[in-house]
């Protein structure tokens, strides 16, 4: 939700709280994107994650909404925003009525930066936090990674190795709702992003078993991201997670570039303390606000 300084007061702008179903064309995912960079530019950070952009270009996510605020709307799952030059006129309370008019059950909000505006809105509408993602950031530093004999580190082939990695990353997501659900098609939705480079697709192999990865996200004038770090289940515990993430900072060194950016569940004491001995301090937050009907 991103509707810093929202109120009540009725709108004077022309919302009409019933457009509803499908993208309607790639006019409407215009106007979708054109909010998306609008909010993201003024709040700091994107509204919308990438799944959901992913699921707006194929028709797959409804959208509510217009150009001056919009929500796209998943399965249990919603995104708003509202655009700058609108806020502070009741728009954000009001998609959020029109969200919970067009869905049954319970439905999640994901407030990208947790700014005060979208809290208001979750107080507001009764809803409760359910989750807690911390965005990270830490010096890009490079040092070799710590590999038994036999691992070896590459790039990934696209084509070759789509199955072993997607394999992997089903099991080491399987209590993640949004990366470990990644299927080919989701994987080629993002190969086909201008960030993608296979060269940023870190994987670390045992012989032919693919046991670990980090996955890359590097942008123009953006910190690198560590879009995805994985191990594998059956390899927990040997260190895995630490050699990748070296061997990605090692990757984001070689490119020239000062700063690393991640996410992590707040929850994920393991993962916390391996990426704080990385030297990763919080930045920004991210928090899922769900109401239950």
């Amino acid at each position: 939700m991103s509707d810093p300084g929202g109120s009540t007061r009725a709108s004077s702008a022309a919302f009409d709280g019933s457009a509803t179903g499908g993208t309607g064309g790639a006019g409407r995912v215009a106007d979708v994107l054109a909010l998306a960079s609008a909010a993201a530019t003024t709040d700091g950070s994107p509204p919308f994650n990438d799944q959901s952009l992913v699921e707006l270009r194929s028709g797959e996510a409804r959208v509510l909404g217009d150009g001056q605020a919009a929500a796209i709307v998943r399965e249990g799952e919603a995104e708003l925003a509202v655009h700058p030059e609108h806020r502070g006129r009741g728009l954000g309370a009001r998609l959020v009525q029109t969200v919970l008019d067009e869905t049954t059950g319970p439905i999640a909000f994901w407030a990208h930066g947790d700014l005060p505006g979208a809290r208001a809105l979750g107080s507001r509408f009764g809803a409760v936090e359910t989750r807690r993602l911390l965005q990270q950031r830490a010096p890009v530093t490079s040092r070799a990674p710590r590999l038994s004999d036999g691992d070896r580190v590459a790039a990934l082939r696209p084509g070759v190795d789509d199955t072993a990695w997607l394999d992997l990353n089903a099991r080491a997501f399987a209590d993640h709702p949004e990366q470990g659900s990644l299927d080919q098609g989701d994987l080629d939705a993002r190969r086909a992003d201008s960030w993608f480079d296979a060269d940023d697709f870190v994987l670390l192999w045992r012989g032919d078993e693919l046991i670990a990865f980090c996955w890359l996200k590097v942008e123009t004038g953006q910190p690198g991201e560590f879009y995805a770090v994985g191990v594998s289940p059956d390899h927990q515990g040997e260190g895995l997670g630490g050699a990748v993430v070296d061997a990605g900072m090692a990757r984001l060194a070689e490119k020239g570039i000062g700063t690393a950016a991640l996410y992590v569940e707040g929850d994920n004491t393991a993962a916390l303390r391996l990426y704080a001995a990385r030297g990763f301090t919080d930045h920004a937050v991210d928090v899922q606000y769900t109401l239950t009907r």
